[in-house]
């Protein structure tokens, strides 16, 4: 069964950068869009941002583009997320999927 393991969250100061990566294991991400997800204490779930299978396309919610980047390596199994002028209000625990299997997360926080 295919795993998805988030990594490379942390404490950034505001205007920040990240990069957080989406390791698969136990399977292929070829054929699927790679979706990430964040999630605040109190907050409703948000997806940010998510990429086709072949990685041509992506796509953002308003609160993140032109601040994030979303791509991936086939040949690593990996996706990742690139987070850059990081704002408190991106303070939350970060998540990939692949509209099936998703990981536990990789926290994100920003001091102001």
């Amino acid at each position: 069964q295919l795993r998805l393991v988030e990594s490379g969250g942390g404490l950034v100061q505001f205007g920040g950068s990240l990069n957080l990566s989406c390791a698969a294991s136990g399977g292929t991400l070829d054929y699927n869009y790679i979706t990430w997800f964040r999630q605040a204490p109190g907050k409703e779930r948000e997806g940010i941002s998510c990429i086709s299978a072949s990685g041509t396309n992506a796509n953002y919610a308003d609160s993140v583009k032109g601040r994030f980047t979303i791509s991936r390596d086939s040949s690593k199994m990996t996706a990742y997320l690139q987070m850059n002028n990081l704002k408190p209000d991106d303070s939350a625990l970060y998540y990939c999927s692949d509209n099936t299997n998703k990981g536990h997360g990789t926290q994100v926080i920003v001091s102001s």
